[in-house]
């Protein structure tokens, strides 16, 4: 009787921007792994930019220079690597011309990954304004995380899909790390120490009319050394990936807030999809995939005035209607998991590299 036949793992060379510190490539590439061995494919990550750029880059230090050429000259020798297929965090290279990415590229398959409006970055720069869409047009599929980038791929390869930012809900049931104060509510932000000073702070003014109205307070889930709001109760800790789910479960509400430009109709709902997860309806900007994400009055409410999130977070103030509002938003959370998402992406790499 002859051996017993096997099949050999699918080697797939993977292209985050950033290490797994990295919040957009933590989550929509190493969260995959172990689905991706499952599916038969043989994953081996290779970030663009390591841990110590990010430290630097959330130090608010900005970005290191250094750094980021010799991260370039790294990934260039790293392209002579013998993987077939690949899967792409937006580019390769960042400001190097489509023709040259390509030509590095050769003949080998590839899947690019958006999860934020990255055209953005290179409209200004005649040579580089239409690289993406040359990318996307050769590439052997798309893989987008919200409605405007989808239909913006779409258009330009018919081999396009939806994947949204997910949370693994297995990890969502980690019991509250900080006790609550009797009496007062207290509100969730969390992301990187970038996006607080790009997000959160703007809305100083908004954030101290309501604890002027409301016992309430905030959380902050970054780094414990940013720089806070006179006149805001706040407490800020250092995120980290084992303890972000009971530091939501110590809140009472989320909130996302974003100012109106055309990069914040580009990002996507991740830190809504968390605070769903962790049972927290939500306050937050109608802005991008925040107003498809938000069911008024199911999982939270839409906030663009002051008087509206004054509105909302008085609505949340009711504990019978806050409790009623986490049980649905649970039951929502799955819609965006990767419980419900490790089959469609690895289904989707296999069609696209022809497994």
């Amino acid at each position: 009787m002859g051996e017993r036949e096997t099949s050999v793992p699918v080697k797939l060379g993977i292209y985050p921007r950033y290490s797994e510190q990295g919040a957009s490539s933590r989550l929509r590439y190493y969260l995959y792994r172990d689905a991706l061995i499952q599916a038969g494919f043989a994953p081996e990550f290779h970030p663009l930019l390591g841990d110590e750029y990010l430290r630097r880059l959330y130090s608010g230090r900005g970005k290191p220079k250094q750094l980021f050429l010799k991260a370039l000259a790294s990934r260039f020798f790293r392209t002579a690597a013998p993987e077939e297929n690949l899967l792409i965090e937006y580019e390769l290279f960042p400001f190097l011309p489509a023709a040259a990415e390509l030509f590095l590229i050769g003949k080998r398959k590839f899947v690019l990954n958006f999860d934020d409006l990255v055209w953005e970055k290179y409209k200004s720069i005649p040579f580089l304004k239409n690289k993406y869409d040359r990318l996307i047009r050769r590439a052997a599929g798309v893989i987008t995380a919200n409605h405007l980038l989808f239909e913006r791929a779409a258009k330009l390869n018919a081999n396009a899909i939806l994947i949204p930012t997910v949370v693994d809900l297995q990890k969502y049931v980690s019991p509250p790390l900080l006790p609550k104060k009797e009496g007062f509510l207290r509100a969730a932000w969390i992301g990187t120490p970038v996006t607080y000073r790009a997000c959160f702070l703007p809305f100083a003014e908004t954030f101290k009319k309501l604890c002027a109205t409301f016992p309430l307070e905030f959380l902050i889930v970054a780094r414990s050394d940013l720089p806070v709001i006179d006149g805001v109760p706040m407490t800020c800790v250092d995120w980290s990936e084992k303890d972000e789910a009971g530091f939501l479960a110590s809140c009472d509400l989320g909130v996302m807030p974003l100012v109106d430009d055309a990069f914040s109709r580009g990002k996507s709902a991740y830190k809504l999809i968390q605070y769903a997860a962790a049972g927290l309806p939500a306050v937050a900007s109608p802005v991008g995939e925040n107003a498809r994400f938000i069911r008024e009055g199911v999982n939270g409410f839409s906030a663009v005035s002051p008087e509206e999130w004054l509105s909302a977070v008085g609505m949340l103030a009711d504990s019978g209607r806050r409790t009623e509002m986490s049980h649905r938003t649970r039951e929502l959370a799955f819609d965006c998991s990767l419980q419900k998402y490790a089959p469609v992406m690895t289904d989707f790499l296999k069609r696209s590299f022809g497994r």
